[in-house]
């Protein structure tokens, strides 16, 4: 048997099987015929996914946003989870499953869609199903997989766990484990807040709201439409807005003013939810900040809430924080009687 975390963010997706990690756009395109590939640079897999998906194909992430006319991705939780999630999470589940072996799944949704879609989403992903990845020189991977089981936990719970378990999913930090701990996860539509009181998932502190980094996003491309008259969609402004600046036209545009402008405009509403929800609960030990929003809006955010707030490392990636947590909690719930795995360089 073997266990993935996986995570469908609106933005990305994220999967580990604790050897590797893999992380692409959640982007589906129009799998069109390319009549000329010059292999010319050393590019990584997951930027050339063309794959086949129960007899539907697709291109995948980075690929679909350079080589399809015709490209998806969605802002709506209902056509995330019934549309695209099971393209996405099989896409990432067949990388890592190069034998035909049970698989068990820990995967999460934001706080305030959990009820309604979770067993959606299980339904969505759960059985057997074949993936075929489509390389560039003609031949095709296929890949049996068989979802045993799938396990959903609110999202944020991923980051709490990650920092309170170790690689095998042993409670190891036992300091935390007996705090009362409030989780601000900003995605890229959304914001979790969660709160767990000595390791209980605590529902009246718990919502999502819908301010994300698509915002920001949003608000520098109409920005830009104005400018440069440029309808930018915004699944193409990851890297720009990150380095503070966007060629167009061969023109380079700043963006770091603006970007910062509205990073500070949105870590203030996303407080100002914080810091009334959370109006009864003096008595919170430690807030965690994580999600890759929160990698973002950090230096912004942190200030403006109240108590002991945790930052997120420079060199930590806090977008993997919720799946790492997955991955734990997966081992935690189907590894725990079974011997350490050695596990080969390309396995699972």
């Amino acid at each position: 048997m073997d266990v993935l975390g996986i995570d469908i963010g609106f933005g990305f997706t994220k999967a580990t099987n604790g050897k590797e990690f893999l992380m692409f756009k959640s982007l589906l395109g129009e799998a069109a015929e390319i009549p000329f590939r010059a292999n010319l640079a050393n590019s990584s897999f997951t930027e050339n996914l063309h794959v086949t998906v129960d007899e539907q194909t697709f291109f995948v992430g980075d690929f679909a946003e350079r080589q399809s006319g015709v490209r998806q991705s969605t802002l709506d939780q209902d056509l995330l989870v019934q549309e695209f999630a099971k393209v996405l999470a099989l896409t990432a589940a067949g990388i890592f499953s190069e034998k035909y072996a049970p698989m068990n799944v820990v995967s999460g949704l934001p706080v305030g869609y959990f009820t309604e879609y979770k067993e959606a989403f299980v339904k969505a992903i759960l059985g057997h199903h074949t993936v075929n990845y489509h390389k560039a020189d003609g031949s095709v991977v296929t890949r049996r997989i068989n979802i045993n089981r799938v396990r959903m936990i609110p999202q944020p719970m991923g980051s709490v766990l990650n920092l309170l378990m170790d690689e095998r999913g042993r409670i190891t930090d036992r300091d935390l484990a007996g705090k009362k701990v409030g989780v601000v996860d900003v995605g890229f539509k959304t914001t979790d807040f969660i709160i767990f009181d000595k390791l209980q998932f605590i529902t009246r502190g718990s919502r999502t709201i819908d301010t994300g980094i698509s915002d920001i996003f949003r608000t520098i491309a109409n920005k830009l439409r104005k400018q440069v008259d440029v309808s930018l969609e915004l699944y193409r402004l990851y890297d720009p807005v990150s380095k503070g600046s966007i060629r167009i036209r061969g023109q380079e545009l700043e963006l770091a003013e603006i970007r910062d402008h509205v990073y500070a405009q949105a870590a203030g509403e996303i407080a100002d939810e914080i810091n009334q929800i959370w109006a009864d609960d003096w008595d919170m030990d430690t807030v965690v900040l994580t999600g890759g929003g929160g990698m973002e809006l950090a230096k912004h955010l942190q200030p403006l809430i109240a108590g002991n707030v945790v930052g997120i490392p420079n060199d930590v990636d806090a977008r993997l924080n919720n799946v790492q947590g997955y991955l734990k909690f997966a081992r935690h719930l189907w590894e725990k009687d079974e011997p350490p795995v050695v596990r080969e360089e390309s396995a699972e």
